[in-house]
This record gives structure tokens, sequence and C-alpha cells, in this order.
């Protein structure tokens, strides 16, 4: 081999890494998304069903049952969610991108159409559901 031809076999190499690199933390942060998305879902159907199921009203607060008025508590003690994801909502632990989840009022079922927590990445529009797609949730 020459020394031309070598380096051009190097350089394809290298372009080959670099692509394959480019495309792989393409889908990391499209599944980190996915992902998040997801417990946003999880959550909020857990919060909706314990709210149809003991007939609370949209803004209404649970009953202090265990001598606690916070919802995440109550999906939690009642099985609607794992530990893991209480967790996440009380902001001990991330989202998988990094992101922390909040939930600006603990206590109080959210409005329809309105999430329960929120990612700090949804700032930027990256762990954020389509809008209008989570109205049914």
């Amino acid at each position: 081999m020459t020394l031309i031809e070598l380096t051009v076999a190097i350089a394809l190499i290298m372009l080959i890494i670099a692509i394959t690199v480019i495309g792989s933390k393409a889908w990391k942060r499209g599944s980190d998304r996915a992902t998040c998305v997801l417990n946003l879902r999880s959550v909020q159907v857990a919060a909706r069903s314990y709210q149809n199921l003991y007939g609370y009203n949209y803004g209404g607060r649970p009953y202090a049952d265990g001598g606690t008025q916070d919802i995440a508590q109550h999906l939690l003690d009642k099985g609607y969610i794992e530990k893991r994801l209480f967790d996440q909502i009380k902001g001990q632990s991330t989202c998988p991108g990094g992101g922390t989840y909040t939930c600006l009022v603990p206590d109080v079922f959210p409005p329809q159409g309105e999430l329960y927590i929120k990612c700090s990445l949804s700032e930027s529009g990256e762990h954020q559901p389509e809008p209008g797609s989570y109205t049914d949730w």
C-alpha cells in the first residue's frame, strides 16, 4: 500500500466512526425523551385514575389519608405508581436525560389538559409531550 491509500483508508474509517458516534448520541437523546414522556404519562394516568376512582374534582384536594394530602404519596401507598416514579416526582432522582421533575401543587388535582408533573427539560421543548396529545391522559 502506498501512503496515499493508507491515508484514504484511515480517513474513511474515521468518517464511519464519527457517523456512528453522532447517530448513537441522537438515538440516546430520543430514547431519553421517550422514557421521560412515558414517565409523565404514567404519573398522569395514575393521578387521573385515583381522582376518578375516589370521586375528586379537578382542582380538588384529596382527603388527608394517612395524615397527608400529597397526591404522590397517596398514589404510592395505594399502589398506583412505583417507588422509582415517586422518587422522581419528589425530585430525589432525575429523568433519563438528567432533568428533574417538579410538581407545582402536590396536593391538588390539576385541571383537565394540564400535567401533574413537568420535566425541567420541557422548557427547551425536549422532554415535553406533543401539545394537545395529553388532554386525554
